[in-house]
């Protein structure tokens, strides 16, 4: 009788759990269709947010192409040229990162979120559903730049599945720093301080990378940062997948510059995990 008892608890215990999680991604999905439509209506931030990765395709193949040692192939600008394009695309998914947290910032200062608290839909939902339509976005900022890049000559040299893969890399790495956006979204008082929080950290996080030069170009007490940061990581491997290392180029010893498709996954995954745990606990505790 007990164990019956036990049998059926359990049972009406998963099913539950299933109508919650299901319940949650129908949430999540109206969520992110409100936060596109929105996206939609006011499409200079789209615009805007296109602007600033093709001045720096532009201004970095034409004005440094020529000046920087690129191991392997020395100061050749348009190995340069293929060189950089990795760290373009990986400089720009992970902007996303200061829309998400103005967003946010803007959605609290609004009471659009205390809307959302008051309605019987699961808490995460409304975070999941707005990084869910910043990854939306960035896609299309993605595919907009990928015709700019082919425009000044970067060229796709492995394929086309080894290219999807790393499309794929650079969307899994502009998803993860959202949840960094959103936890800084819900951690101040207005959208300019959450604008502010959002991009004050990438600039040393993408310059001290692999992203613009090689890190043997760098003091040797720097290496190491920039190796085992996860952005170069993300960088390594869509240069790799893409085909633009240059011949006889040897990458650093470090392990994520060893194995960077790898580590690039493993990183993205572990800044997912991390902080849409913190974010969505954040996000609990101010409704509660």
């Amino acid at each position: 009788m007990s164990t019956t008892t036990e049998t059926t608890t359990g049972s009406a215990h998963t099913g539950d759990q299933r109508v919650g999680m299901r319940q949650g991604l129908r949430d999540s999905l109206v969520v992110m269709q409100r936060n596109l439509l929105r996206m939609m209506r006011i499409p200079e931030v789209v615009v805007f947010g296109l602007i600033q990765p093709i001045m720096f395709v532009v201004l970095f193949s034409y004005v440094f192409g020529g000046s920087i040692n690129i191991p392997g192939a020395g100061l050749d600008p348009e190995t340069y040229r293929q060189f950089l394009m990795g760290g373009i695309f990986a400089q720009t998914v992970t902007f996303a990162t200061a829309g998400a947290s103005a967003g946010i910032a803007e959605d609290m200062q609004k009471g659009i979120i205390d809307r959302f608290r008051s309605l019987p839909m699961s808490r995460g939902a409304v975070l999941t559903g707005r990084t869910l339509a910043d990854l939306v976005q960035t896609a299309l900022i993605l595919v907009v730049l990928t015709v700019v890049a082919l425009l000044v000559g970067w060229r796709i040299e492995e394929g086309v599945p080894s290219a999807l893969l790393a499309f794929a890399l650079l969307l899994l790495l502009g998803y993860s720093f959202t949840w960094i956006g959103a936890l800084i979204g819900l951690s101040v008082r207005t959208p300019e301080a959450a604008t502010s929080g959002g991009l004050v950290w990438l600039f040393p996080l993408t310059f001290i990378s692999v992203a613009f030069v090689p890190s043997e170009n760098m003091p040797g007490w720097l290496q190491p940062v920039a190796e085992w940061n996860p952005f170069s990581a993300t960088v390594l491997a869509v240069r790799e997948l893409f085909g633009n290392l240059p011949p006889g180029y040897q990458a650093p010893d470090a392990w994520p510059m060893q194995n960077p498709v790898l580590a690039s996954a493993l990183y993205s995954v572990l800044i997912i995990a991390v902080f849409r745990t913190l974010a969505v606990r954040k996000y609990k505790a101010a409704a509660g």
